[in-house]
């Protein structure tokens, strides 16, 4: 398994973890490779979003796809 697909991989659990967190199906618990599990309960949500971005970071830089910068237009 590529270092892609393992962060892929993360990604889609955290995701699912965040869906579940959403709908109050119930506290779920997050499989980080290498480092164990990490359990959300309804007060983390914003935790689990962050880490969602963080690999979605992750996945871009692998993958080589920079950031974009943001463009401020002012009249």
């Amino acid at each position: 398994m590529t270092k892609i697909e393992i962060l892929e991989k993360q990604l889609e659990e955290a995701e699912l973890a965040y869906h579940e967190l959403m709908i109050g199906a119930r506290t779920v618990s997050v499989n980080v490779e290498g480092v164990g599990s990490t359990s959300y309960a309804q007060a983390d949500a914003a935790k689990l979003k962050e880490y969602i971005s963080y690999l979605q970071g992750k996945i871009s830089q692998a993958k080589g796809i920079k950031k974009r910068k943001v463009i401020r237009v002012s009249f």
